[in-house]
């Protein structure tokens, strides 16, 4: 039987997350249920001066929001927990002093001011300092110090770290699932730091030491990664484990195409980078895609084409669709530009689909945080202006008339529209209006337009002034979808407080 499909989304809590970590979280689910797999949460709080309060939360519910939950993390434990590596750091020095053993790590005691010295040296004579092959000799570690030096410095309490050991003249052959193969020369990798003398590995070693605990088969991550590709297959090496495979997703660009989207973008821009508001705790508030009206699946749809295509001329997916057609082969290595207009059009077709019911109930709550109050049909109302509509603050923009009768009328168009005769024109609709039983739409069309065809009056002299008394301009639907919304009483009021502005001309 093959090994199941097992994916993890491991964001650190340092404040919200941005799109470029929900798009990971995205292309990693998707991943997974394409393969009948299971995603995890893992949350790299190894630096704790980096925490964020609130920021475990914010992850856990935009995930939930966005309709694309784990199964597995902090709240949701199975067999590989705990979920945050902050609860797991008594595991790792074990792995530490397994590398030691086998040769592969050592113990250096170099402090951050010789380690700085030797740094501006180098630089003063127009080299770089790496600390690996080429002067680990010459350094105060392990490898220069006998077993029972470096074990009395320990007792001691001396400060150390315990650094990987890269090989020295090795051509390393990587894979990777989105970019194809890739050769790196060992010698130019440096020993990177595992494990600090405070008992905190470093994200390396901490990274691979969970993935292989937790079973995690595909490593789906940004491509600011790519440059710890080589050593974390060498620690796998080390280890002596299997290695998942990797794909390195690519950047997230500005609008311009100019450098990386960053959070402080968004706001500067005009445009959410995060999919949820979040309040720092100076205050300072950036926006979000649910506040600022956006529908989760247009998010989701949205951020599946930053980087991915399916390879047809299809742009709108269900999430369900979006499962089965997922493929990582199909992920750009280039980066992808942020497009703030197509985020608008996804809403916009998403919002066509949404049920009449459901958008009259956010539509009553928007009009509630108005303090309008209204009895009228809000079902009709939405279903009349959604086709024009991208947010539900837009049915407003469109049908504000509905719930204010107007207070002036356009100038421009009452101009036009308000004719000598038109005060007696509207009387008569008043007329038929006041004799009318049946108050649809459908009634009131038959009715005035058989009055106007029989009449011969023209239909423009009546409608266009007509709609100007109802709404104050010349916008919104069918004016008989208005008449019968707004009801008998309130359209002739309407009609008769335009009939006395003209009157005062």
């Amino acid at each position: 039987m093959s090994q199941k499909i097992r994916v993890r989304f491991a964001p650190s809590p340092t404040g919200p997350l941005h799109i470029g970590g929900v798009r990971t979280a995205l292309f990693n689910y998707l991943f997974a249920k394409k393969h009948g797999g299971d995603i995890l949460l893992r949350i790299e709080d190894t630096d704790q001066t980096r925490y964020v309060e609130g920021a475990e939360s914010y992850i856990i519910e935009a995930l939930n929001w966005l309709n694309i939950p784990v199964d597995e993390g902090p709240g949701k434990e199975k067999d590989c927990g705990p979920y945050r590596q902050s609860e797991r750091k008594n595991l790792y020095k074990q792995y530490a002093d397994a590398l030691i053993e086998s040769g592969n790590a050592y113990y250096a005691f170099d402090t951050a001011e010789e380690l700085d010295a030797h740094r501006k040296d180098h630089e003063a004579k127009g080299k770089t300092f790496i600390y690996n092959w080429h002067n680990r000799f010459k350094l105060k570690n392990s490898l220069v110090f006998s077993a029972e030096e470096t074990q009395q410095k320990i007792a001691k309490g001396e400060e150390y770290v315990i650094r990987f050991k890269s090989p020295e003249d090795e051509t390393l052959h990587l894979k990777d699932i989105i970019r194809g193969e890739m050769q790196v020369e060992t010698s130019i990798l440096d020993d990177k730091v595992l494990f600090k003398s405070d008992g905190m590995p470093t994200y390396h070693l901490a990274n691979i030491v969970d993935d292989h605990l937790m079973k995690i088969t595909h490593v789906i991550r940004g491509e600011e990664w790519l440059p710890s590709l080589a050593l974390h297959v060498l620690l796998y090496r080390a280890f002596g484990w299997n290695a998942p495979q990797f794909a390195h997703l690519p950047l997230i660009l500005k609008p311009t195409g100019n450098g990386k989207l960053s959070k402080r973008d968004g706001d500067k821009m005009g445009f959410p980078v995060f999919p949820l508001e979040w309040k720092t705790s100076e205050g300072d508030v950036f926006s979000g895609y649910r506040e600022d009206g956006y529908l989760p699946e247009a998010v989701v749809n949205m951020l599946a084409f930053l980087g991915w295509n399916p390879g047809t001329e299809q742009e709108i997916f269900s999430l369900e669709e979006l499962v089965e057609a997922f493929e990582l082969e199909r992920v750009h290595k280039a980066g992808a530009k942020f497009d703030p207009e197509k985020t608008k059009w996804f809403q916009h077709q998403y919002m066509q689909t949404v049920d009449d019911l459901k958008l009259a109930g956010e539509f009553g709550e928007f009009l509630e945080a108005k303090k309008v109050s209204t009895e009228l049909n809000l079902t009709k109302i939405v279903s009349l202006l959604k086709e024009r509509a991208t947010f539900v603050s837009d049915l407003w923009e469109q049908g504000g008339f509905f719930f204010k009768a107007p207070k002036t009328y356009d100038e421009k168009a009452s101009e036009k529209a308000f004719k000598v005769e038109t005060p007696d024109l509207l009387q008569k609709v008043v007329s038929h209006l006041n004799s009318s039983e049946d108050f649809s739409a459908e009634n009131l069309s038959a009715q005035i337009k058989g009055w106007v065809t029989s009449e011969n009056i023209g239909f423009g002299k009546v409608m266009m002034p007509l709609r100007l008394a109802l709404v104050g301009e010349m916008k919104g639907p069918d004016v008989f979808d208005i008449l019968s919304i707004l009801g008998k009483e309130e359209s002739i009021s309407r009609i008769e407080k335009a009939i006395r502005f003209m009157g005062q001309k």
